[in-house]
């Protein structure tokens, strides 16, 4: 538009130009009779170049007017039209990025599919289509690695917990260096079984395929895991508070992943809590959704790096690693077990130290719950 506004003003510009440089005619008009004097035709001359004049100022002016609105209504006409023609154009485009924006690493099965003219928006989208498709094939791919290869690394442990175990059990006194390399051994190989079995419910989760999904408390499952870690939170001296819970929050998904998510969540906040801390549990259900809400005590976070936590392996600092304890899977196998059933993860850290962490599922019918 701005190229056809410029244009039309040049164009005007012009048009007054050749108007304004127009010849004026001063050829004496033919009378009816000789002059009396030289004078009074020159007067007359005078007359009719002046009629003449304003005659042709008058023209020029209506000229520049005419000019100056129809370059007005071509300038709206143009607006309007290109404004138009630009929504038929982008708008394939606006689909592709609504659609693209959607898709996520748990949802690239996703696909734009855009229909119409082979032209450049749909090869772009044919593009974009088999790149999703490669990205589907390779995260699936290492997903099957992952389960694969916990399945097969089990064997040679229960092998090696065996040997240990008949090493053990032979007559005669153990030497007291043996037995003790022999705990520590029997530690390490539970260390890597609980990382397979960590493993193993993380490709699962990411994978979210369920086969025994049914509807479910949360509350329920938030008792029962403070409930099995009780000598763990006396250990450290922790204050619970779990007396928060909703009757009517039911969800809909897993048992054992979800119970998994809680104990993960319950012992987050137990190995990475402050000596004679608290723990603040709540579940509730609100507005279509059910939430669990386990708020912690703790060094204070950065919350510019609390989302690395989601993340595998993933932890802020000494102070997270200090107890050895776990494998900095808890939240990632939170988080995956949390997309596959619909739901969200927050992390939130504490401006007076500790973190907040809030799982958010769909509800489900409570009338349906057994």
């Amino acid at each position: 538009m701005t190229l056809f506004l410029l244009s039309g003003t040049a164009l005007l510009t012009i048009a007054a130009v050749l108007a304004s440089g127009g010849s004026r005619d001063s050829r004496t008009a033919p009378g009816s009779g000789t002059p009396a004097t030289a004078a009074q035709a020159q007067g007359l001359v005078d007359d009719l170049e002046q009629q003449l004049a304003a005659a042709h100022d008058t023209r020029t002016q209506q000229i520049l007017l005419g000019c100056a609105i129809a370059l007005g209504v071509m300038v709206i006409a143009s607006a309007g039209l290109g404004w138009f023609v630009a929504g038929r154009v982008l708008r394939p485009l606006r689909v592709m990025t609504a659609a693209t924006r959607r898709i996520t690493a748990d949802g690239l099965h996703e696909r734009l599919a855009m229909e119409g003219p082979g032209d450049e928006v749909k090869e772009l989208a044919d593009t974009i289509d088999d790149l999703l498709g490669r990205l589907e094939s390779s995260f699936e791919g290492q997903r099957l690695f992952v389960a694969n290869a916990s399945h097969e690394l089990r064997t040679p442990l229960t092998t090696m917990r065996a040997s240990l175990d008949v090493a053990l059990a032979k007559p005669g006194p153990v030497p007291e260096a043996t037995a003790t390399l022999a705990a520590r051994m029997r530690a390490e190989l539970d260390q890597v079984d609980r990382l397979l079995e960590n493993f193993l419910v993380l490709a699962r989760g990411r994978q979210g395929e369920f086969t025994d999904t049914t509807r479910l408390a949360l509350a329920p499952l938030a008792q029962a895991a403070l409930a099995d870690r009780a000598d763990d939170i006396a250990a450290g001296g922790l204050t619970v508070r779990a007396d928060r819970a909703d009757g009517t929050a039911w969800v809909s998904g897993s048992p054992t992943l979800l119970r998994r998510a809680v104990d993960n969540v319950v012992d987050n906040a137990i190995v990475h809590n402050g000596p004679g801390g608290w723990i603040d549990v709540a579940v509730r259900a609100e507005e279509g959704a059910v939430s669990l809400d386990v708020e912690s005590g703790g060094p204070v976070l950065d919350q510019g790096r609390v989302a690395d936590l989601v993340q595998p392996f993933r932890r802020l600092g000494g102070d997270r690693t200090a107890t050895g304890r776990g494998s900095g899977l808890g939240l990632s196998i939170v988080a995956a077990i949390t997309r596959a059933h619909g739901g969200t993860l927050d992390l939130c850290a504490r401006t007076e130290g500790g973190l907040r962490v809030t799982l958010t599922l769909p509800v489900a019918d409570t009338e349906a719950a057994p």
